[in-house]
C-alpha cells in the first residue's frame, strides 16, 4: 500500500507509514524500482521460497531493499512483485500515526505494527469476523483509490525472514495491510476487490470528499434505481 505525506489527513488505506524516513543504507533507495500497474508480474501467482533461499544472501538483501523502498514511497506494505521478484515475501510496518486523530485510530482500530517480513504466508479468515470497509491505494497504481471490503480479522501463518514458522493474529487495519499484500502475492490488485463506483483519482477525493465519511461518500456514488 501506498500514501503520501501531503494527504496524511485521507481516510484510505494507502498501506502507508505517512514518514520519508529512509533506512540507513540509502544505497537500496530506489522508488523507481517499483512496478506499476499493466507489467504482467502483478498478475501472476508468486512461488514459494525453500528455507535455503530464505536465508541465502539474495533474498536478504532483496529484504533490506524492499525496506528501503517501502520507507522511501513511503507505504506501510510491499510485495516482493511489487519490485519484479516474483516470489513470496512482503514487508510490513505501519508506526507513524500521527497524520491521525484518536477518533480516526479508532475508527480503524489501527495500532502500531513494527517491521517485520512474511515469506510463504496463508491467510485465513477468523471466525465470526465481519467486513469492513474503506478506502485503500497502491504504489502500484498511483494516484487511484477506492472502498475495498476487508475482513475485519484474519490469521497469517507463515516463515520470517530467518525461515521460522510465525502465526499472526491481526485485526482492523493491520489485517487490512496483511489482506492487501498477501493479494499481491497471489496476482491480485485492491482494485478487483474495489466497489467500483467509489475508485476515483487522488485529486477528486481532495476536491469533492475530504472530510466525508465512507459511507456518505458511497450513498453519493452508488445509486439504486429500485
Amino acid at each position: 500500500m501506498m500514501c503520501t505525506p501531503m494527504k496524511r489527513c485521507f481516510v484510505f488505506i494507502w498501506l502507508c507509514i505517512s514518514s520519508c524516513l529512509l533506512c540507513d543504507n540509502e544505497k537500496f533507495v530506489d522508488k523507481e524500482m517499483i512496478i506499476q500497474i499493466g507489467d504482467p508480474i502483478l498478475r501472476k501467482s508468486a512461488r514459494a521460497l525453500s528455507h535455503d533461499e530464505i536465508l541465502s544472501p539474495d533474498i536478504q538483501n532483496l529484504i533490506e531493499r524492499m525496506k528501503a523502498t517501502m520507507r522511501a514511497a513511503p507505504g506501510v506494505g510491499l510485495a516482493a512483485t511489487q519490485i519484479g521478484r516474483s516470489v513470496q515475501l512482503a514487508v510490513i510496518e505501519d508506526i507513524d500515526h500521527r497524520h491521525l486523530n484518536a477518533q480516526q485510530l479508532a475508527d480503524r482500530n489501527r495500532y502500531p505494527v513494527p517491521f517485520h517480513v512474511i515469506i510463504n504466508p496463508h491467510i485465513y479468515i477468523e471466525e465470526g469476523s465481519h467486513t469492513i470497509e474503506f478506502f485503500e491505494g497502491c504504489l502500484s497504481i498511483p494516484a487511484f483509490l477506492g472502498v475495498v471490503p476487508r475482513a475485519e480479522s484474519v490469521r497469517v501463518e507463515c516463515l520470517n525472514e530467518r525461515a521460522e514458522p510465525v502465526v499472526i493474529q491481526a485485526k482492523g487495519w493491520y489485517a487490512r495491510i496483511l489482506q492487501h499484500e498477501i493479494d499481491h502475492l497471489n496476482g491480485t490488485l485492491y482494485i478487483d476487490r474495489t466497489i467500483l463506483p467509489t475508485l476515483m483519482t487522488e485529486e477528486s477525493y481532495v476536491k469533492l470528499w475530504q472530510g466525508k465519511s465512507v459511507q456518505e461518500i458511497q450513498a453519493s456514488l452508488i445509486f439504486n434505481d429500485s
